[in-house]
């Protein structure tokens, strides 16, 4: 049976102190730990948590990756570049991305192959809008999302993290039921079996407002293989509960 996998994403939050406290209360908190757990965190301040986690059990994680390997392509990150500074994981096609940067279903899928060929796991994000939920279509969308990556990176598909972040609870305080959740899992288990005979060893994460609060209802769930924190991966105590809920 897989361990389960709590990823934080940081978001554009952080400074080098703050970075130094977080840091230094989840390593206290998290030697007993039963579960995978990572730190997704800008990519400015990989080189300080690359040198304060290495060796430890907590993966070092990445926001973004580019869509090219190098050349004229100012602020980007490529994969390699990544790999250079020991990330293990790398989010993909967030919600924040395809809104506010026009990330298409497309560019997603090139993301996540540029990740795959470095060595890197991404961590793909899929998740309907609340006008596409209150209409029906979160199965639609999801599935439409999760489709571009798979077509264009069935050899490996198994490699992938998959995170279901409903883009009306992130941020927001609204969290998905725990019945919710699994209903939207279970589609994409299903979809992934219809690619890959290793379907299951594919984690899919919760991603919308997960908390220390909420963790253990949606962990508990069978096609729930872990989070993908947001708010609740800033404060230590608060990751360190979502972290035990998983073990």
């Amino acid at each position: 049976m897989k361990k389960k996998l709590i990823a934080g994403n940081w978001k554009m939050n952080g400074s080098l102190q703050a970075n130094e406290a977080l840091l230094t209360g989840l390593l206290a908190g998290s030697g007993s730990m039963l579960c995978r757990a990572a730190v997704c965190v800008p990519n400015v301040y990989l080189a300080q948590v690359q040198a304060k986690l290495k060796g430890t059990a907590l993966e070092v994680g990445a926001q973004d990756v580019s869509a090219h390997d190098s050349g004229a392509y100012t602020g980007e990150t490529s994969a390699a570049m990544l790999g250079e500074f020991g990330v293990r994981l790398v989010i993909v096609g967030h919600s924040e991305r395809r809104l506010y940067h026009g990330e298409s279903d497309a560019v997603v899928a090139v993301k996540v192959q540029k990740a795959l060929a470095a060595g890197i796991t991404p961590i793909v994000c899929v998740g309907e809008t609340l006008a596409e939920h209150e209409a029906g279509q979160s199965e639609e969308v999801v599935k439409r999302q999760l489709a571009a990556v798979i077509h264009s990176n069935g050899h490996c598909i198994s490699e992938i993290v998959v995170a279901y972040e409903p883009v009306w609870a992130i941020g927001t305080g609204k969290t998905a039921s725990p019945e919710w959740a699994q209903r939207v899992h279970g589609v994409l288990r299903t979809q992934l079996r219809a690619a890959t005979p290793n379907a299951d060893r594919v984690h899919l994460l919760y991603g919308g407002s997960m908390n220390a609060a909420n963790a253990g209802q949606l962990l508990a769930q069978p096609d729930v293989d872990g989070g993908l924190v947001g708010g609740a991966a800033l404060k230590a105590p608060d990751f360190l509960a979502i972290i035990a809920a998983a073990g």
